[in-house]
């Protein structure tokens, strides 16, 4: 027998008959009223959970996992603010539910039952996704909250500190806010989770503020496995720089008490804190899943008995606040609501077109403050001895650092975060002086991991900074790129563009670094940043492209709200020379800060017509010496540097190609899932001439003297521009 129908008999008949589970005397500072208005969330949620799972059975509804059993958060709500961000556990229907009842006018039994339906006029995700969340609920939606929500909610924690001291001009967040984020207990033990978890403490033991609330709701087990009793308690109770609370989550008076000290401590004192509630699952982990498939019946009937629904009946009925039969009657009254609104929910439009389902990749456009630029005055202040350099050929490396500087100054809200960026300067020296200039509230020395500070990145954009992570080689991406394609890109898409996170994100990485660290610190792979829909991804080949190509990617995160992955090519950081040693050829002046390359311009060097090479990064600058060599032998060529790698420039690369007699391709990435794909094809379907491909092989990429060997180089692409000519 299906045991959602077990479920809500037993509730009925054990309501009706006074047998309630034990339990302890109501606690706290609950009114009646509020316990009252509570237990109708409770019952709203109970009752969305029973429907939904007839709506997919009647296949008009989707896959979903349900909160039965998760209804104290419902109590966790009222403790809370409605402007506390909040990123959510799939199952906290009753927080917001619960959150709804604090704002007027808020619809929320038809807005979920949209959302159920994945109907086009669902409010937050638009039918793309079963999602909890609400702008004016100000609920963020999480698409799956397997930890992978926890690293934004400490930056979120520490965008509300910092915008105290330095309010962003698009801060949407109250200057005594908290933020909050839920999760299971088997959740707890991912390596994200535990990543968050040590960063909030990390950041918490140094005094730096951060209103972070972390609410384990632990049921004992995910999916099929166990969770081992004791073990949420044993491993949160002596963390450093966390305060411990703990409830029983089947009590709402117990875990409004819990719920209420935790945040007011966490309010009051700016600190993190863990509030462990335990609670059950009941009807299985999602869908159809049946629990006594890998359970015993009697554990899974015992979990039944504990409905949290029938605790909240004993617990009203003792408090004086509602008897029994009030209590049934409301838990009847609601599913019958709830049953005759599904009926109209389902007859709703659905989203029918591919067009209709991307609408809201790319996030609409704000009004920004526009800004003129640093004045002179206060350029030569925070430059100093640089002004005196500008004029003068320069290296990559110090170009985008004085882009960086320009950049900070003209922009307040632009906060720079990573690995040794500050004191150091970066492994580079890109940030240099950059820490000395700004102060450490906005060039961060970060925690040494990668989710960590993509995440601080996300947190803080939602509160309207513009964050500029550094992951200090693009090896060190993959231990994190989850952040940027589960997290940051698909919040507009899930949101309808509602709730945004822009960032501009950069990253050493590329090959041809000479005998430092093989194939991690040497990645010649931009598949996984390629693969994201909405992201935006710029390879600049010079230094003044660098700081042109970065300040579009700033206007970008800033007014477009895009998020924005900027990939520096590590090899080309110190480059001076092209032809020969002292020539001094890759090497270029400042550009005026007022002075930009837009997003899908490439540069084109010559105006050969016999072939156009095509390429970006290192290849641009070996295609440039490869240039030299074939005008020697009588082949005329032009050099096309992409500067955008994603989205492809493509109607730029075929304005920039036509009238040449063939293309070849130049891609230093690798020969499967690199950039020639996407340009052969582009090639191939949209232009009439001949085009071949050179790539790196499908290798890591060594240390030593063969650090270069599987990637193009000058002499072959030389020799594959005469196959090409022939």
């Amino acid at each position: 027998m299906d045991r959602a129908q077990i479920v809500h008999e037993n509730f009925r008949a054990r309501a009706a008959s006074g047998d309630l589970p034990q339990g302890t005397m109501p606690t706290g500072a609950l009114s009646d009223t509020d316990a009252v208005s509570l237990f109708r969330a409770q019952c709203l949620s109970r009752a969305l959970d029973r429907t939904s799972r007839a709506m997919q059975k009647a296949g008009q509804g989707f896959y979903t996992i349900g909160s039965s059993g998760h209804e104290g958060m419902a109590a966790v709500a009222h403790a809370l603010r409605p402007d506390d961000i909040a990123f959510l556990h799939y199952r906290d229907a009753a927080f917001q539910i619960a959150r709804a009842g604090q704002v007027p006018g808020q619809s929320v039994l038809w807005d979920m039952l949209l959302s159920f339906a994945c109907s086009s006029e669902d409010p937050i995700s638009g039918g793309r996704h079963k999602v909890l969340g609400s702008k004016a609920l100000m609920i963020p939606p999480q698409t799956s909250t397997i930890a992978s929500h926890l690293p934004k909610a400490v930056g979120a924690a520490y965008g509300l500190g910092l915008a105290r001291r330095r309010p962003p001009e698009h801060r949407m967040l109250p200057h005594d806010g908290i933020a909050m984020a839920s999760f299971g207990d088997a959740s707890a033990n991912h390596s994200t989770a535990q990543g968050a978890i040590n960063t909030a403490g990390w950041t918490s033991v140094q005094s730096v503020p951060l209103p972070l609330l972390l609410v384990c709701e632990d049921n004992g087990i995910g999916i099929s496995t166990q969770t081992p009793k004791g073990w949420i308690a044993a491993s949160m109770q002596h963390r450093p720089g966390i305060k411990y609370f703990a409830a029983d989550g089947l009590d709402i008076y117990d875990t409004a008490r819990a719920a209420a000290e935790a945040a007011r401590y966490v309010r009051t004192q700016r600190k993190p804190a863990f509030l462990h509630l335990n609670m059950v699952r009941l009807y299985g982990h999602a869908g159809a899943d049946l629990p006594t498939t890998y359970l015993p019946t009697a554990q899974v009937e015992a979990e039944e008995a504990n409905d949290p629904l029938l605790h909240s009946v004993r617990l009203l009925h003792t408090a004086g606040a509602l008897d029994r039969a009030d209590a049934l009657a409301i838990y009847d009254t609601t599913n019958a609501r709830v049953e005759r609104v599904a009926a109209e929910a389902v007859q709703r439009p659905q989203l029918k077109t591919a067009s209709d389902v991307m609408a809201s990749i790319v996030p609409p456009k704000r009004d920004c403050t526009p800004t003129n630029g640093p004045s002179a005055e206060a350029r030569a202040a925070i430059f100093g001895s640089d002004m005196k350099q500008m004029d003068q050929p320069q290296p990559m490396s110090r170009l985008i650092n004085w882009a960086l500087t320009d950049l900070m100054l003209a922009h307040g809200e632009i906060v720079l975060m990573g690995e040794d960026v500050g004191r150091k300067g970066g492994v580079y020296g890109v940030t240099q002086r950059l820490h000395q200039r700004f102060g450490t509230d906005r060039v961060i020395d970060t925690i040494l991991d990668e989710q960590s500070i993509l995440g601080l990145a996300i947190g803080m954009a939602h509160n309207g900074f513009i964050p500029m992570p550094e992951i200090q080689f693009l090896a060190y991406l993959h231990n994190a790129e989850d952040q940027l394609r589960g997290e940051a890109a698909t919040l507009p898409f899930f949101s309808q563009g509602q709730f945004t996170n822009p960032m501009v994100l950069r990253i050493a990485g590329l090959g041809y670094q000479k005998g430092f660290g093989g194939h991690f610190h040497n990645d010649n792979s931009l598949a996984v940043l390629r693969d994201i829909p909405g992201l935006i991804v710029a390879c600049p080949s010079s230094g003044p492209d660098a700081a042109l190509m970065l300040r579009e990617c700033v206007r970008l995160a800033r007014e477009e709200q895009r998020v924005v992955v900027f990939v520096e090519p590590i090899a080309l950081y110190p480059m001076r020379d092209l032809h020969e040693v002292g020539d001094g050829g890759w090497m270029g002046t400042y550009p005026g800060p007022d002075e930009r390359i837009p997003l899908g311009s490439v540069g084109v060097h010559g105006q050969g017509r016999d072939l156009a090479i095509v390429t970006y990064g290192n290849g641009y600058y070996l295609s440039r010496q490869a240039q030299e060599a074939l005008e020697a032998e009588g082949i005329d060529a032009r050099v096309i540097d992409m500067r955008w790698i994603a989205p492809l420039p493509a109607e730029a690369l075929i304005a920039a190609t036509r009238g040449c007699k063939s293309v070849l391709i130049v891609d230093e990435c690798r020969r499967s899932g690199g950039q020639a794909e996407a340009l052969m094809a582009l090639f191939v379907e949209r232009a009439e001439m001949p085009v071949s491909r050179l790539t790196a092989e499908d290798s890591f990429i060594a240390t030593g003297p063969a650090y270069a060997a599987t990637m193009p180089s000058r002499d072959s692409i030389v020799a594959a521009a005469r196959e090409a000519c022939e």
